[in-house]
């Protein structure tokens, strides 16, 4: 029989060993890493690259999950359908917290929500309310049924592909019913309520998910969260997609158009003007966009153009503000789904104004001043200094303007003080300036 000291040495033994291999544990839990973002905007091509972005930085950081704080009220479908392909095809698991209380997952929200491996909701929060809309603003007859039966049809694969309530779903894109984040769990939409991002990494902890990659058991309960913010560029991106930003981008783009063309050489206005248009189509590609109502605003600006060249009285300029104003107005139709394309009165009003402004005074200035022809025999008598030295011909500066300039009494030399004695259209004809012309000319 081993005696009490080797028992008390192996028992040391045992002891240390079970220290050692808790310790080991608990290092490798806190070594475990989930990546978060915050998704608190419209969903849009931006949205939908950033969302992307995060996910490839999650797998090449062997992260435990992707973790989208998501509170939207909605977006484009167009947007939404890439973003859920990318989950799908995500090679770890997707976790989307609609976060924090008062947030919601609405419209496109909740094609994301039910798309991500765990769905959770923070106290206080909603989602619902995802029938969709057209280009053109809401949908009716024919078109209306086509597009609510696709992303009826959508919204019931991504749930049955995930284990959910594949009925509510489709209500929610049929009937726009919302639901609170009890009945979200009761209803079998979500998986589970977290008050926080710890408690959410808590309950999560243990979990099995299938994965592009395969099988994934979480382990997440000590794990540091590593928050990735969207980049400049992106955010730049995603600001510019409100419909309001995209209006004024658009007639400040046609405005710098219209006075490079009219003023060539400024150069500024136009470089201006072609950025902005590329930014608002950009921005306008992924918008419920009324493509007759650019054209009213075409064409109430070509008004514009006529106003100045031909003397209406002004009826061309009415015309073209009311045109410019009914572009406008139909531009973005408010959407049924968190009014993601409305597009506000104040701006309309303001903006329509602004045109009106800019074509009946700067623009008619400027070609005005271009058409104006020079007053014959105005300048004759005036005196005015060589720019160059002058034999035959050569430049002078005359009232502050620079004329070509003809010599009748033979070499002027440069700097010199000159006379025009005529004008023969746009050249003039000098003579050395003393005393003798000075008393002709008194």
């Amino acid at each position: 029989m081993a005696s009490k000291s080797t028992r008390r040495r192996v028992s040391a033994v045992n002891v240390f060993f079970l220290a050692f291999f808790l310790l080991l544990q608990s290092a490798w839990g806190y070594s475990q890493k989930v990546v978060a973002i915050d998704v608190d905007e419209t969903i849009n091509p931006a949205t939908e690259e950033f969302i992307s972005e995060s996910v490839t930085a999650a797998e090449k950081a062997h992260a435990q999950c992707l973790l989208i704080r998501l509170n939207t009220p909605g977006g484009m479908l167009s947007s939404t359908r890439k973003i859920v392909t990318r989950i799908f095809d995500a090679k770890i698991p997707v976790v989307v917290y609609v976060s924090p209380s008062g947030s919601r997952a609405g419209s496109a929200g909740v094609f994301i929500t039910m798309a991500a491996d765990i769905a959770a909701m923070a106290p206080g929060t909603n989602i619902g309310a995802a029938h969709p809309v057209s280009a053109n603003g809401n949908l009716s007859g024919v078109m209306n049924e086509k597009v609510v039966n696709d992303a009826a049809a959508f919204i019931r694969s991504i749930a049955e592909k995930r284990g959910r309530n594949a009925m509510w779903a489709e209500d929610a894109v049929r009937a726009s019913v919302s639901i609170s984040e009890t009945e979200a769990v009761a209803e079998n939409v979500v998986n589970l309520i977290a008050n926080d991002d710890r408690d959410l990494l808590q309950k999560i902890n243990g979990l099995q998910v299938h994965t592009a990659k395969g099988e994934v058991v979480l382990s997440t309960s000590n794990a540091r969260i590593e928050n990735i913010e969207m980049g400049f560029f992106l955010k730049v991106l995603s600001r510019i997609s409100d419909p309001n930003i995209a209006y004024i981008l658009m007639m400040l783009g046609f405005l710098g158009i219209v006075f490079e063309l009219f003023n060539p050489g400024a150069i500024l206005p136009g470089i201006v003007g072609v950025i902005s248009l590329i930014l608002a189509f950009y921005t306008m590609s992924s918008l419920p966009v009324n493509y007759a109502a650019i054209a009213l605003i075409v064409f109430g600006i070509v008004l514009y153009l006529l106003e100045i060249k031909v003397t209406s009285h002004g009826m061309l300029a009415i015309g073209g503000t009311v045109s410019v104003l009914l572009g406008s107005m139909f531009l973005f139709r408010t959407s049924s789904v968190g009014d993601v394309a409305a597009l506000s009165w104040t701006v309309i009003i303001t903006t329509t104004l602004v045109n009106l402004l800019f074509f009946l005074f700067v623009v008619s200035m400027g070609l005005r001043a271009q058409r104006r022809k020079p007053a014959s025999g105005m300048l004759v008598n005036r005196t005015g200094t060589a720019l160059t030295n002058i034999e035959e011909d050569g430049s002078i500066r005359v009232q502050g303007e620079t004329w070509r300039a003809e010599s009748i009494e033979g070499f002027i030399p440069k700097g010199a003080e000159v006379m025009v004695t005529a004008q023969k259209g746009l050249t003039l004809q000098v003579k050395l300036f003393n005393e003798e012309n000075q008393n002709q000319q008194s």
